[in-house]
C-alpha cells in the first residue's frame, strides 16, 4: 500500500517574487495567476516567506480615493499591513509554513487546518522552493479511477499486507464506496482489513460483511457466523 504524497497533488510551475519585486507588480502576480499567496525566494531559490494576497489588500484598505479623499475604511492596529509597503519583502510572512514533498495527504490537510491556510509553499531539505500545496489537491485521491482502487484493494491489502490466499476477500467498489466479503479463519482479522481497505486512497466508504471461522470463545467472543 501506498499513500499519496504531496510531490503527486502539488503545483510543480509556481510564479515567485524577488524580494524587490515592486509592490505594483506584485499585486499584477495575483491578478494574472488567481492566486491567493506569491512565494518570495531568494537568487538560489530558497523560500523567505509568502505575500499572501490579504496583506496586499490591507496595506492599499486606508490608502485615500483618486481625488486624495479618506475612502471610509478605518482598521484596527492588528489589522493594518506594513505602511507604505514598496516591495515584496515588505508585506511578506516570516517564517513561512510550508510543506515538504514526502509528507502524505493526511498529515499536511492537517497542518492547513491547523495553521488556517489554504496554501503551503513545498520545500526541500535545503529550504529551496519546489512547488505549491494547495487544499484542493486532498481532492484528487477521490479522482482516482474506480479499477484502479479496487485493484489495490484487492491485491495490495490481503495478498500483500495480510498475504491471505487469492479469493479470500471479494471486493466490490463502486464509485468511491467499497464492500467487503469473504470468509477468513479469525475474527481478529476483520478490523484489521477493514482499517487498511479504508485508508486506500480514494476510498470514501467502507461495508463489509465478512464471515470468519473462529474466534476465542474463552475470553466472550461470538460464536462463528
Amino acid at each position: 500500500m501506498r499513500h499519496r504524497t504531496v510531490f503527486e497533488v502539488m503545483t510543480h510551475d509556481v510564479v515567485t517574487a524577488a524580494p524587490q519585486t515592486p509592490f505594483k507588480q506584485s499585486a499584477r502576480l495575483f491578478a494574472g495567476n488567481g492566486a491567493s499567496a506569491v512565494p518570495v525566494v531568494d537568487p538560489g531559490r530558497r523560500l523567505l516567506g509568502p505575500v499572501p494576497e490579504a496583506d496586499l489588500l490591507r496595506s492599499t484598505a486606508e490608502l485615500p480615493g483618486l481625488e486624495g479623499r479618506w475612502a471610509g475604511v478605518r482598521l484596527l492596529s492588528q489589522e493594518r499591513g506594513p505602511p507604505d509597503a514598496e516591495t515584496a519583502d515588505q508585506p511578506m510572512t516570516s517564517p513561512a509554513v510550508t510543506a515538504r514533498p514526502r509528507w502524505n495527504l493526511a498529515g499536511t490537510a492537517l497542518t492547513t487546518h491547523r495553521k488556517r491556510v489554504k496554501r503551503l509553499p513545498v520545500v526541500d531539505g535545503t529550504g529551496r522552493l519546489v512547488g505549491i500545496f494547495s487544499r484542493s489537491g486532498l481532492l484528487r485521491p477521490f479522482l482516482r479511477d474506480d479499477t484502479a482502487i479496487r485493484e489495490e484493494i484487492e491485491h495490495d491489502v490481503p495478498a500483500d499486507t495480510l498475504r491471505l490466499a487469492p479469493g479470500t476477500i471479494r471486493v466490490v467498489f463502486d464509485d468511491g464506496v467499497v464492500r467487503l466479503t469473504g470468509r477468513v479463519d479469525a475474527r481478529a482479522d476483520i478490523p484489521v482489513i477493514v482499517r487498511l481497505c479504508r485508508s486506500v486512497d480514494g476510498a470514501v466508504a467502507l461495508h463489509e460483511s465478512i464471515e470468519y471461522a473462529y474466534e476465542d470463545l474463552a475470553l466472550g467472543g461470538e460464536p462463528p457466523r
